[in-house]
Parts: structure tokens; sequence; C-alpha cells
């Protein structure tokens, strides 16, 4: 379905899916498949002459039935010209990046990106890549000052890994288009249901996603996907063919089915997540909620100019001088929230996070710990006596209700 005039909850509902196709049935079948068999040699000639290999099926790693729903369905709601899927968010990440750089390519990265994506960039050095981190809060400006002859691509990540800075995605790709440096962005965090990035200002290259998270959003699959504008698409379908990239059927038949509630699970996460977020920030011990969506955070005019809602994931800044013991009698009181990395499913979870370890020298110096709090679907009371006693524990006695 692709019919400008539908409404956003509709094209959910129904994109990427073609009864006709299907047999008449509303999901697309699971296709689990290897070997493509050709009618003769001319069609298996043929095949070759497609480069994407997005013709004829050819073989199970260049897609299946399945996986191309699951492609149309995001590229339609992202805004894209088309998607592919990988097997997890980093491989999409790494997969992206990879589709653009080369031996003495210099590559401009948020500083607040997602810990593995600033490892790989780290470990592109090896390859003759430099790596350069720049302040989330950089504007046109200051980026326009950081791009050098060599520089190929910038990765940004909106609202940051962790620390929730919001950038400014029209300035950045405005200067980025006009020095033609390739831009990517990672809208795990808002997804489109909140933000569409590549219909932001002049707009990014590409948009990744980890699909483990809100797309799929049931904690029970791991997937990648990447959407590209026009231009962008033959490089990184071609990257993703060398690379060997794919994701398994069943893997994208649960984000495919992921995205049928993805409208109304987001809704459900924005309303718990700010409800959370402005009681967290009212706590003793606490010295910032990180969440833009909050409008005293110094990047909710940028969220509210550039995205529809918020996410219900968000970051706390406890007091300075809470020590790692303090922080981990916190976290091993609470029963509620699960201590487990990832987000976007059913379940709240909670987990300590270190900036001061890898963002740039006095990004975050001399502030306190932070933890990153997920909020699922559970009764928001439980959520607030979780904490309640997390809290306690943090203070060494009880809270003030």
């Amino acid at each position: 379905m692709n019919d400008s005039t539908s409404s956003r909850e509709t094209r959910f509902v129904h994109a990427g899916s073609d009864p006709r196709r299907q047999g008449g049935y509303v999901n697309p079948p699971v296709h689990r498949a290897s070997t493509a068999l050709y009618r003769d040699v001319a069609e298996m000639d043929a095949s070759q002459a497609d480069p994407l290999k997005r013709g004829t099926p050819v073989y199970g790693r260049f897609g299946t039935p399945t996986g191309r729903a699951f492609e149309e369905a995001l590229t339609e709601l992202e805004g894209g010209h088309a998607a592919v899927a990988t097997c997890s968010g980093l491989s999409a990440i790494t997969t992206a990046i990879l589709a653009y750089v080369r031996a003495g390519d210099h590559i401009l990265v948020s500083d607040s990106v997602y810990l593995p994506t600033r490892k790989f960039c780290d470990s592109l050095a090896a390859l003759g890549v430099e790596t350069e981190y720049y302040r989330p809060d950089a504007g046109g400006a200051a980026i326009e000052e950081l791009i050098r002859p060599r520089t190929r691509l910038l990765y940004l990540e909106s609202p940051g890994s962790t620390t929730f800075e919001v950038q400014d995605i029209p300035a950045i790709t405005a200067v980025c288009r006009a020095r033609g440096v390739a831009t990517i962005a990672d809208n795990t965090w808002a997804t489109p249901v909140f933000c569409r990035p590549l219909a932001l200002g002049a707009g990014v290259d590409v948009v990744v996603h980890s699909a483990t998270k809100y797309l799929t959003g049931h904690a029970d699959s791991l997937l990648g996907a990447i959407v590209c504008a026009e231009e962008s698409y033959p490089v990184v379908r071609g990257a993703a063919i060398r690379l060997g990239q794919c994701a398994s059927a069943d893997d994208v038949y649960l984000g495919l089915r992921g995205l049928r509630t993805l409208g109304v699970r987001l809704g459900r996460h924005q309303e718990q997540g700010l409800e959370l977020a402005r009681w967290t920030a009212k706590q003793e011990g606490v010295a910032a909620v990180l969440n833009p969506g909050l409008p005293e955070d110094p990047g909710h005019d940028l969220w509210r100019r550039d995205f529809t809602g918020a996410a219900g994931l968000f970051g706390v800044e406890l007091e300075p001088g809470f020590g790692k013991p303090a922080v981990d009698a916190m976290l091993g009181r609470l029963r509620v929230f699960g201590l487990g990395h990832s987000y976007g499913g059913f379940e709240s979870l909670i987990v300590p996070t270190d900036p001061v370890s890898h963002r740039l020298p006095g990004t975050w110096a001399g502030r306190g710990p932070l933890v990153r709090v997920h909020v699922g679907f559970e009764g928001l009371d439980d959520l607030k006596r979780d904490l309640t006693a997390g809290f306690e524990a943090l203070l060494g006695r009880p809270q003030e209700v």
C-alpha cells in the first residue's frame, strides 16, 4: 500500500501486505529458503544481469518474499526508496558504514552514538579510515569546520544513545549535502512513528534501525534494517550483497508483525515514559532526567520541531558522589525492572552506563552516575514503587513519598 492520502495509522496496518499475492491471507507466509530453481539456463543467465538481485529469486541470501514484504513496509513508513534487512542492528550499522568508506577516508561520528557503533568506528583505523568524534550539540557551522577534503561520511544518532542529545539534522544534512558528504542516521529510538530523518530538511542519505528493539517490540528477535534514499540504495545494497548480509525468514516475519502495532505501542511507551520521567526527576538523589520530551531538557526545542513524540527510553543522572556500590545496591533492589540490555519490548529494563569511559574529554566529567531506563507496559504504580525501593537503597534510607 502506497497511497499518499492514507493516514499514518492505516499505513502501519497495511504497508508491505498484499493478500492477493499471499493466497488471500492477511499475513505473508514465512519463506524459509536457500536454493531457488530456474526454469531454464536463459532465466539463470538473465538473473546475473541484475547486480542488486531484486528481480527473479536467485538465492535465499539475497532475499525472500517474507523479507521483501518487511523491507517494502519499512521503506514506505520511513519515506525511503528501498530497504535492506540484516541480521542485527549492529550489522545494519556496520554494513551502511562500510558501504561508503575506503582507505584514506575521514568520517565524522557523533560523540553520543551507541557504544558498539563507536567500537566499530574505532576499529576502522586498521583499514586506514580515520574517525573523528564531534560534540552532539554541534550545529551546521561547527560541522562545516570539521569537514575535510577527504571527509566521506557523517554518522549521527539523535537522540544520542544513553545521554539523549538531540541534533540539528536539517542543518547538518544541508552542510553535508553541499560538501558531498554522505549522512547516516540511527533512528532506532524514534522509529518512523516519531521521526523520519530522510525527510528532515535536505534529508539524510541512509537511516539505520536496530529492528530488534521497537520495530519488533517483543524481545524475541534479532533484526536490523537499512532504509535508503534513491541514490544511496545501490551503494548500500551492493555492500550488503558483498558482505553476505541477510536476515532469517522468522526474524523478518516477526519484524513485519511488529510494524502492525508499532504506532499503538509507541503511543503507550510515550505515555508511560514521560509520566515516569517526570516522577523520577522529583526524586531525591536525581540530578537530571535526560529525555528530550521534557520541557527542561536542553534538546527539547529541536525535539519539538523535528519529532512528533518521545519513546519510552531515557537516562537518569544521579547526584555526583554516589559510588558504584550505592548504584549497585539500587539496581539490586529492583524487582519489576529487569537488569538487562536492549530496549523496545513490552518489559521495563534498567542498566548502568558510563559515558565517562568513552566520551570526548570533558563532555561528562564531573557529572554523576548514569542509568538508562526503558519503560514498558507494566502498571505505572508498580514501576514507581519499584524505583522508590531502588532509591531507598541508593540513599541508604527510606524515601519520603
